[in-house]
């Protein structure tokens, strides 16, 4: 596809849209990835604006600055150095903005580059930001952009309402396949949040893209995801944290490479080579985690290389991955025990997948490819209602 340069939902803000702030007290929600074409990052467009008055800053996971790791890792409160404004933790002793710091606004912008994937807590943020904006009565808008592994596909399981959790708070499919802002009105509508919503779509987004086909500069939205590749792969091997697998933390591959002290690649990725998964192929490899699972310990696995994104299924391939590994290690592999993501009782493994039916199946020995027929159904109709919130 030939590479165009479209306008993020922030250009088209700051280019045509500011009247909607005009006079209003201002917050925005974002991360490092919250820039334009030219690099320059949402908040400094913002607090530099002679018609925006932007009183408050929220970061999600990681931080506004990217400055924090994974899982459980919180960060605090604090004046933000460059614009001197308050910036506040919505991942910490609150994932939700308090009416203390809704107070200082009276609309909330979201800027996040999501990657498509339904267990990247930002797209939960945005549900619980919106929800408290409603119970304020103060406006939401959401600055569109694009989502990185195309529009189309959808995969995976849905998640079950008794398995809801921070990686998952309302029923979508593993790969979902919308936007930020598609996501904010199927949550507000469907599931009736009801707040003052407004989407700031972007120009010259299409489904099909991937992410380097918009012309857009790619920056980490997470320590962890640092290329699209990263985020190609993760609806599948983003299950590998709950599980004592290596999901590649601590490399500078993350969730490409996978392994653990007692796996032989060579066995590994033979096995895998004779599944003959569509549009991936893997590598046997060693190597070092220098934080995270299995720490300063030689690691054997396989680096996932996608040969052809448009066949590839990222969440099938995850849990092939999982259970080879599960059949190889016996006694060794073992599912992860909580906390995970603030919740303490369910196995993290369960709240990734939004069910204990795939790790049953898993550890009855069932295929995963046998597994797809189980949740095809509540798939398809997921797909359906889908179709109703789709703004390209």
């Amino acid at each position: 596809m030939e590479v165009v340069r479209l306008k993020t939902g922030l250009e088209v803000f700051l280019e045509e849209q500011t009247e909607q702030v005009q006079g209003k007290r201002v917050g925005i929600i974002l991360h490092p990835s919250s820039i334009n074409s030219r690099f320059e990052q949402a908040l400094h467009l913002l607090a530099s604006h002679p018609d925006i008055e932007l009183t408050a800053v929220f970061g999600p996971q990681h931080g506004v600055r990217g400055e924090t790791q994974d899982n459980m890792v919180e960060w605090r409160d604090y004046q933000d150095t460059v614009t001197h404004l308050p910036a506040y933790s919505l991942y910490g002793e609150t994932r939700s903005p308090t009416d203390e710091m809704l107070s200082q606004i009276d609309v909330l912008l979201f800027d996040i580059q999501d990657v498509g994937s339904r267990y990247y807590t930002y797209i939960w943020t945005m549900a619980l930001a919106m929800k408290a904006c409603q119970a304020q009565g103060k406006s939401f808008i959401v600055l569109d952009r694009p989502n990185p592994i195309n529009g189309i596909d959808v995969e995976g399981n849905v998640l079950h309402p008794d398995f809801s959790s921070f990686v998952g708070i309302y029923p979508v499919a593993a790969r979902h396949g919308m936007t930020t802002g598609e996501l904010a009105l199927y949550f507000n509508r469907h599931f009736q949040i009801d707040c003052q919503l407004e989407v700031v779509t972007m120009q010259g987004w299409e489904r099909q893209m991937f992410f380097e086909d918009t012309g857009l500069p790619w920056t980490l939205p997470s320590p962890n995801m640092p290329t699209v590749e990263t985020a190609m792969v993760y609806p599948g091997m983003c299950l590998l944290e709950g599980t004592n697998i290596s999901e590649g933390r601590g490399t500078t591959r993350p969730f490409e490479l996978s392994g653990a002290p007692w796996v032989e690649p060579h066995t590994m990725a033979r096995r895998l080579r004779g599944m003959d998964l569509p549009g991936v192929a893997f590598r046997p490899v060693y190597f070092t985690p220098t934080f995270h699972k299995w720490n300063q310990q030689m690691v054997g696995g396989v680096q996932i290389h996608v040969l052809d994104r448009q066949i590839f299924r990222p969440f099938l391939t995850g849990l092939v991955l999982i259970q080879l590994y599960r059949e190889l290690g016996k006694d060794q592999f073992q599912w992860k025990a909580p906390p995970y993501e603030y919740e303490d009782q369910k196995l993290p493994f369960d709240i990734l997948c939004g069910t204990d039916q795939i790790r049953k199946q898993l550890e009855s020995g069932t295929d995963p490819r046998e597994m797809e027929e189980a949740w095809s159904s509540e798939l398809k109709e997921f797909n359906q209602v889908r179709g109703n919130y789709l703004l390209y």
